[in-house]
């Protein structure tokens, strides 16, 4: 079957590449796609904004699977377009990507279904927001609403930096994104992210993974998109994987269905794993970036197969093999990332890298100029590798970073540093 990708970044790098080894696929297309992709795929030139465009072209492709990547196409109602023109897609419906879309929405579900989340008020004003702040203390969690591409929270330590939040979301500094805010308890434990595909009915666990959100070593400076991850997410123990799919996900399913907005896709629960047990931060409606890179790392099954299981109702019937291998991704980010990026600088030695054993390069924020490969985003490539420790793992991905001569980009140089030291403390202890 031909099938269309949308999407250009690390995670459709990732998930192309999973994709482009199914014995199912005849030919994949991706749009709009990036150098990397374009190994494995045929490059679209199609703005994918524009849904009458994107059927077009699966007409005249002889396209009849889509897979949607990123989540602003699907808050878009890009599935809903495409499901009307009789061509099936993974992903959920614009009304089911409210799970991410709003984050107020998704508390309010969380209250009226009993899921566990961190205590919650939603505001429109600036005013009353800051009263309630006030009045709870900090810490204390400020987010956007709506779409900020992984940058509309502010874990506020001090009442000063959760009131600034406040001003910054509601005066405009977020668009259309911060015209309402949550405010949220502090929740402490340690985050996870978990990953399950659904097809409206039915619930399939998939790996777990650990993202590192904050800019520096030691997860400091400010929040980003993500900096790299591992899975599997050792705190996910088998016990907690179980909790979680009975508490959150199971729940969350037969709410949306109650709803009459059934969730079919991949849903990505952003968990706080607290002393009373997994808590819910947020959903995300796709798959994770950069955690993406590590679950198509260890995916034993055919990924094709999955994703039509899931449009087509068929979880029940299915399940997903990983291999037991550790899998970690350093993300590389140019110059001036979480801020403005520095674009246009040169990358060489991806393919010294990409040669290494159990080593993959993703592209991100690539374009090709004149034949060479330069930077053209804030994360720029995910440099993934496999072992069978995550110290492994980790030494792998950093020798793999160690190649590619970039002056204009940067790493942190410490992905995977708390389960390493795990490691390590269970190595000295036997």
């Amino acid at each position: 079957m031909n099938v269309l990708l949308i999407g250009g970044g690390g995670r459709e790098h990732a998930l192309a590449w999973a994709l482009s080894a199914s014995p199912l696929l005849s030919r994949l297309h991706c749009a709009p796609g990036n150098p990397g992709i374009a190994e494995v795929a045929t490059l679209a030139a199609i703005d994918v904004a524009d849904h009458a465009a994107v059927i077009a072209y699966c007409r005249d492709h002889q396209i009849t699977f889509v897979v949607v990547g990123p989540e602003a196409p699907l808050v878009a109602g890009l599935a809903d377009d495409l499901n009307a023109a009789g061509i099936r897609v993974f992903g959920p419906s614009k009304a089911a990507a409210q799970l991410e879309g709003s984050k107020g929405f998704t508390k309010d579900l969380c209250r009226e279904f009993s899921i566990p989340t961190a205590a919650y008020e939603r505001f429109t004003a600036p005013e009353p927001a800051k009263d309630y702040i006030r009045r709870v203390g900090a810490p204390i969690v400020v987010k956007a609403d709506g779409l900020a591409a992984g940058k509309g929270v502010v874990v506020a330590m001090t009442l000063g930096e959760a009131l600034d939040a406040v001003d910054m979301m509601v005066s405009g500094g977020m668009g259309e994104a911060g015209a309402a805010v949550v405010v949220e308890a502090f929740m402490t434990g340690e985050e996870a992210s978990f990953f399950a595909l659904c097809d409206g009915e039915t619930a399939l666990a998939l790996a777990t993974a650990q993202d590192h959100k904050r800019v520096g070593d030691g997860d400091t400076g400010p929040n980003t998109g993500g900096m790299g991850a591992y899975s599997p997410a050792p705190v996910m123990t088998e016990a907690m994987v179980e909790r979680t799919m009975a508490e959150i996900i199971r729940p969350t399913l037969a709410a949306m269905r109650a709803r009459g907005t059934p969730f079919s896709g991949v849903l990505f629960a952003g968990l706080m794993i607290t002393a009373e047990g997994p808590k819910l931060i947020e959903y995300n409606c796709r798959f994770g970036d950069p955690e993406c890179q590590v679950l198509m790392m260890r995916l034993k099954d055919d990924l094709l197969t999955l994703l039509l299981g899931a449009v087509d109702g068929q979880l029940r019937t299915m399940s997903a093999r990983w291999y037991d291998d550790v899998a970690l991704t350093v993300v590389m980010a140019a110059n001036g990332y979480p801020g403005a990026p520095e674009k246009g600088t040169l990358i060489r030695g991806v393919e010294r890298a990409r040669a290494l054993a159990g080593v993959e390069v993703f592209h991100a924020g690539t374009v090709l100029k004149d034949g060479d490969l330069v930077a053209n985003g804030g994360r720029v490539l995910t440099v993934t590798a496999s072992g069978a420790t995550v110290t492994e793992a980790q030494a792998r991905a950093y020798a793999a970073v160690d190649l590619i001569d970039w002056p204009g980009g940067f790493c942190r140089r410490d992905i995977g540093w708390q389960a390493v030291a795990r490691e390590k403390a269970a190595g000295d202890h036997h």
